[in-house]
């Protein structure tokens, strides 16, 4: 996973508070809910030292997006009275947690981007398809295309006579010439958002039409339950996509874990902290590994002017009088952040490991 879009919150020099909290509205008091779940992180921040400026700013903003379904979550990062930046997440995070340290805290935020990907929802029938495309962590389409086409004969006629047979060609030729737009649809919303995945639910003779035209799209093509003939079929096809989403982004982190191992027996690839963090010192991380539990987190201490530069003591760093000293998960991903590194959630638990650019 790219982390570029994480360079705004490294902006300012510090202290940061971050903020990261359940913002589901799917019961009849989740407004009062979320206003007391950010009352308390609010609390917690104050009590770590951040200033009211700072998070009067945060509370200006908070509170997550108002008219989206199902679980939701939302990481609020701001400094020196300004916001950095306000960021939805598709998932709530474990628990809601606050920090006000030398450097911004977006572990959970991570976590829940790299689950994630950009993908291309595509409900088909005989006459057409509604196609989206949806980037990354955005609730709403990037675009939308409707296409109804030719619906003379779309339905294959049941009786006999002359006529039948040129009928039920014309209604081929249709179906075919339908499927054709539709797949340059999908090609054009696959190139809107850089998909990864292409959903596609419907009719089954429209569908068999269609794949046959997508042969030549890189992503892969995902046939899933649901469509387009009413309400419930799009419905259950959003159902599907959800699940199918989850199965895609594991099966993801999972070939990131194999291509780890072949690096181990390679030499291009550390499965330690102490080669982690000299690798990120370095500016050698392809991909930075992370597992999701930070219980029992050490803390490291980083430098101020050198952003790459990590260490288990203060006096291994330039300018050591100077130190910023923050839990190890903030550190490095700045370090990462900052030398262009990449992530990916390290499943199982616990755990630090890195690809490296080069051997080492």
């Amino acid at each position: 996973m790219d982390l570029a879009f994480l360079r705004p919150l490294y902006e300012s020099g510090g202290p940061v508070a971050s903020a990261c909290l359940d913002t589901t509205r799917d019961t009849p008091d989740a407004e009062k809910m979320i206003e007391l779940r950010w009352r308390a992180l609010r609390e917690d921040l104050a009590r770590q030292g951040a200033d009211a400026a700072t998070l009067d700013a945060m509370e200006s903003v908070a509170g997550g997006v108002r008219g989206i379904g199902g679980p939701q979550g939302e990481a609020v990062f701001a400094a020196d009275g300004e916001v950095l930046a306000v960021h939805t997440m598709a998932r709530p995070p474990v628990r809601d947690r606050a920090s006000w340290l030398p450097v911004p805290d977006p572990f959970d935020l991570v976590l829940d981007r790299g689950r994630l990907l950009p993908y291309v929802v595509a409900a088909v029938d005989r006459e057409g398809a509604d196609v989206f495309a949806y980037d990354v962590a955005v609730p709403d389409p990037a675009t939308a295309r409707f296409f109804n086409g030719g619906s003379l004969h779309v339905h294959k006629v049941r009786g006999g006579g002359m006529a039948s047979s040129h009928y039920q060609r014309h209604s081929e030729n249709v179906w075919e010439k339908n499927a054709e737009q539709v797949a340059q649809d999908v090609a054009r919303a696959v190139r809107d958002v850089g998909a990864a995945v292409v959903f596609v639910g419907g009719d089954q003779r429209a569908i068999g039409l269609l794949r046959a035209h997508l042969d030549a799209l890189e992503p892969p093509v995902v046939e899933l339950p649901g469509g387009r003939a009413d309400h419930d079929a799009a419905g259950a096809l959003r159902e599907s996509v959800d699940a199918a989403l989850e199965d895609v982004t594991a099966g993801g982190r999972e070939d990131v874990i194999d291509d780890f191992h072949d690096r181990i027996s390679q030499g291009t690839a550390v499965d330690d902290a102490p080669g982690t963090l000299r690798a990120l010192t370095d500016g050698r991380v392809e991909t930075l590994l992370l597992g999701a539990d930070r219980g029992g987190e050490p803390w490291l201490y980083g430098s101020p002017d050198e952003p790459r530069a990590l260490a288990t003591v203060a006096s291994a760093l330039p300018a050591a009088d100077g130190a910023l000293h923050a839990p190890a998960t903030p550190l490095m991903l700045r370090s990462a952040v900052l030398g262009d590194a990449g992530f990916s959630e390290l499943t199982g638990g616990a755990g630090t490991a890195a690809t490296l650019r080069f051997a080492l």
